[in-house]
């Protein structure tokens, strides 16, 4: 079968292309640089808790001991993804504990910044 090189760099350069700053891939959650630095600034770790009734992730930084009080969250390690300054959060265990889907997609989200938390719909 011949396929027109063409057709496939186009194909490959329009799937590259993030729409969404929050992403979900290998099982990791990644944050655009500009999402990550208004919310986390420079916390290397952050607290993370899932509610499975509003299928809502909500992650805010380390630093917030209120939200950890408030919402029993776990604590995580947001990992630099690239020079560019994205994070990732890896969210393996969490996605197997909840039955969750695990393809890689883009996530709606919506930021908090008052508070500095990050919701994102799993």
């Amino acid at each position: 079968m011949f396929i027109p090189p063409n057709s496939l760099k186009d194909h490959y350069d329009a799937s590259a292309k993030a729409d969404s700053k929050v992403r979900l891939k290998s099982s990791h959650l990644l944050i655009d640089h500009e999402v990550a630095t208004e919310i986390f600034g420079d916390d290397q770790n952050v607290h993370v808790v899932y509610y499975p009734e509003r299928h809502t992730l909500m992650v805010a930084p380390k630093s917030d001991e209120l939200f950890k009080k408030l919402h029993k969250a776990n604590q995580h390690m947001l990992k630099a993804r690239n020079l560019k300054g994205d994070k990732t959060i890896a969210l393996h265990e969490m996605l197997i504990d909840h039955d969750i889907d695990d393809t890689d997609r883009d996530l709606a989200y919506d930021t908090q910044t008052d508070l500095s938390i990050l919701n994102v719909k799993l």
